[in-house]
């Protein structure tokens, strides 16, 4: 609200009920005009909806736009290089170095900012391990920010738990607050900046909610490491018998809604630790895809799409009936939904299972129409291609993406959000699967019949059957081949998926251009890889592809 107009708003009463003894100002945050400390869903729904933030829809949910922002900026994101990470991070393409002194000089300029500004204020926890938890605080400008905020974070539940929350970590999200890159030294007027000797974040000039969430992500990416805790870029259910299941994989992968199957308990979507005593969610909530989200093959998230307290992000929705048009893509591709976990009626209600993984899924979407929907990896190669992080990034989940997906290579499946070195996530990884005795899947959810614009996604039916089969050891004793290319061991059959669909070379009219096109993307695989192959084992480097010729 500006800061010239006084008057009450729905909310102002409220403001200070769940106020904490530990105040902004001791954060520096001064002379600020009114402060909503932890509003309930129903305060903050009156509240963005009173400051015009966005509307309504049928069924409940809350519609916003967040305009220019409708996706990461993943090229805007810096870290702030000190005595405490200079020798600890993995500087680079996605951890670029940022000043101590430009971070203060910027910091100031968003206190003065600020000044006389209304703002919101959660105060919750990341992690929910006791042990691993982490109190953190976001500021937002916007009530919906507040309620994003809410949704995917834990909140306290007692009165007193807010008044004597103090934060060990604090987000700012100032999105009408725009950096200026002459004196900044940033890429453009947007930045989003992390300081782990001040313990805070900015993010300026973006309203995507997204950069909330995985700026917290990164923060525990870097943290948890260090006490050999390993965090992972996952998803994570749970069977009947306490069979843990991790599914890695960038946006667009399949993490949220394979990770949602009715069959099996959710411990969460996105973002968990694998300790010495099990799996523990990082968050509170979910933040799922949603363009073309299908009723029947996604029930379970779809029904959030209509439900109070669900955040839409550049949902279309018609303005006269307030009715979601989930397919319509006018907006960006990468329209989604922020939900409570709870919405999902199948969960694991404290956030974590004190049992360990039995099965490892790396998720892959190939874009070139060439990888088996499912290959068995041994340990070795699990490494290196959890290493490797193949991918097709899928438009809109990134600015500045277009419509073709693009072939990528993502460490950890996560690199974005990958602090450290990426042989500390993998060294981690493999010490756990082997500890545990966790099976490695390598699974395609991409495209079949021929690379996209060719062919199509894999169905998601498919995708299940086999996951289910693997999950409940129906592939343990079924014929595998090893995989002519890449080595690994692919099921000759899956109960309920045929057998042409295991093979994808048999979907390709021309059998040349196949192998033609597989042979191109070990290519692809071998070239990456040597950005990091030193220090790797012999059997790792070992488990890399072959090319065609070397095979003959």
């Amino acid at each position: 609200m500006s800061k010239y107009l006084k008057f009450k708003t729905p909310a102002t009463d409220q403001a200070k009920d769940l106020k904490a003894r530990f105040g902004l100002s001791n954060q520096g945050l001064v002379h600020l005009d009114r402060v909503y400390w932890n509003l309930p869903e129903p305060a903050l729904y009156e509240e963005a909806s009173f400051r015009q933030e966005g509307f309504m829809a049928h069924g409940g949910p809350f519609v916003v736009n967040t305009g220019k922002w409708s996706a990461r900026a993943a090229q805007d994101k810096y870290v702030v290089q000190e005595a405490t990470t200079e020798d600890k991070v993995w500087w680079g393409e996605y951890n670029r170095p940022y000043a101590p002194e430009k971070f203060s000089a910027l910091f100031s300029r968003v206190q003065a900012f600020l000044q006389d500004e209304e703002v919101f204020v959660q105060d919750c926890y990341v992690g929910a391990h006791p042990d691993y938890r982490m109190p953190i605080r976001v500021i937002t400008e916007f009530a919906w920010h507040s309620l994003f905020a809410r949704n995917m974070f834990i909140s306290p539940k007692t009165i007193e738990e807010y008044q004597n929350h103090v934060p060990e970590f604090t987000v700012i999200a100032a999105p009408s607050f725009k950096v200026d890159p002459r004196i900044d030294g940033t890429r453009s007027e947007t930045a989003i900046i992390l300081n782990f000797a001040e313990r805070m974040a900015l993010i300026c000039n973006s309203s995507y909610g997204g950069e909330i969430k995985k700026s917290m992500f990164t923060v525990m990416n870097y943290l948890l490491p260090l006490q050999d805790v390993l965090a992972m870029h996952c998803s994570a259910n749970v069977g009947d018998d306490g069979d843990a299941a991790l599914f890695f994989g960038l946006s667009g992968t399949g993490k949220t809604t394979l990770s949602a199957d009715p069959k099996r308990q959710l411990i969460g979507d996105d973002e968990h630790g694998w300790s010495d005593d099990g799996v523990f969610n990082f968050e509170g909530g979910c933040y799922a895809k949603v363009i073309r989200l299908s009723a029947d093959n996604e029930p379970e998230i779809y029904n959030t799409t209509r439900r109070f307290g669900t955040i839409l992000e550049n949902v279309v929705q018609d303005r006269t009936s307030r009715r979601l048009d989930l397919d319509d893509d006018r907006f960006t591709e990468n329209t989604r939904a922020a939900y409570p976990l709870d919405f999902i009626p199948n969960v694991v209600s404290e956030g974590m299972v004190k049992s360990h993984p039995k099965n490892v899924i790396l998720l892959t979407c190939d874009a070139q129409g060439v990888l088996p929907p499912i290959s068995r990896l041994d340990p070795e190669h699990a490494v290196y291609h959890f290493i490797s992080g193949y991918t097709s990034k899928i438009a809109g989940t990134e600015i500045g993406l277009g419509i073709e997906p693009e072939i990528a290579f993502s460490a950890c499946f996560g690199a974005p959000f990958m602090v450290h070195h990426p042989f500390r996530y993998a060294d981690l990884l493999r010490a756990k699967m082997q500890k545990h005795g966790a099976n490695c899947w390598l699974v395609n959810t991409g495209w079949v019949g021929g690379g996209w614009g060719v062919g199509k996604r894999i169905s998601i039916r498919h995708t299940r059957n086999l996951l289910n089969a693997a999950l409940e050891g129906k592939l343990d004793d079924v014929k595998y081949r090893k995989d002519k290319l890449f080595g690994f061991e692919v099921p000759q059959s899956c109960p309920d998926v045929p057998e042409e669909v295991l093979d994808p070379s048999t979907s390709w009219g021309n059998k040349d251009e196949y192998w033609k096109r597989y042979d191109a993307l070990a290519a692809r695989y071998i070239e990456n890889f040597k950005l990091y192959a030193d220090g790797c084992t012999p059997e790792v480097l070992a488990a890399g592809p072959k090319r065609l010729k070397d095979t003959k």
